[in-house]
């Protein structure tokens, strides 16, 4: 199965201006804390399996500046079109609602009459669809055919990959390791050690040529 993913940027912008003469003006910052508390708060199910994260975040300028603007990067990821659309949504429910409460706070905190200025916008920075490849395709039999050649014990993963779109398409495609081994993924502590390289090489240059016809 190749696993679907849909990643967004969101930007809230506001006024901004000075923590003390300007207090009461809408925060970008507190509006996004109040969208990550609502959004999180989301329930996912265990099959099909989903999953979200917001793995960046980032605004202001300095500590007595109410922010001009903030923005957080958002990961959505799901075996199921259908779960990663319900997130979506509930993302954009979320972001819209902190931005009216907090609209609303600011004009009960401020004297002014005039409705303080907030944007916000949901910008689509990634999008692979999820797909599925069947069992008795030819690609992963070549595969498979390879692996016992070489004597390679392989498992079939989920994962999100570059197969993801032709998947999604219908065509036969398969996202295959190139040797080695490793850890810590996405951390400080990732590693990687190339013992087994030649291996995997081997292994992609005999599936490509099998596939290519070579030798029949």
């Amino acid at each position: 199965e190749a696993l679907g993913s849909r990643r967004f940027e969101v930007i809230v912008r506001g006024p901004g201006g000075h923590s003390w003469s300007d207090f009461g003006a809408p925060n970008p910052i507190v509006i996004l804390a109040k969208a990550v508390a609502t959004f999180t708060a989301t329930t996912v199910p265990d099959t099909p399996k989903t999953t979200f994260n917001i793995g960046v975040i980032r605004g202001g300028t300095s500590v007595n500046s109410i922010p001009e603007s903030a923005s957080m990067k958002v990961d959505i990821r799901s075996t199921s079109m259908t779960e990663m659309e319900r997130l979506e949504q509930s993302l954009r429910q979320a972001l819209n609602r902190a931005v009216e409460d907090e609209t609303m706070s600011a004009e009960m905190r401020s004297a002014a009459q005039k409705r303080p200025a907030v944007s916000c916008e949901v910008v689509v920075i990634g999008n692979r669809p999820a797909g599925e490849l069947q069992p008795g395709a030819r690609i992963l039999q070549i595969v498979r055919a390879v692996d016992v050649q070489l004597g390679n014990a392989a498992q079939v993963q989920r994962a999100s990959t570059d197969a993801n779109v032709p998947l999604s398409m219908g065509r036969e495609a398969v996202a295959i390791g190139g040797g080695g081994s490793g850890g810590g993924a996405h951390t400080l502590q990732e590693w990687f050690d190339s013992n087994g390289r030649e291996l995997g090489l081997k292994r992609i240059l005999l599936t490509m040529l099998t596939l290519a016809g070579v030798g029949e």
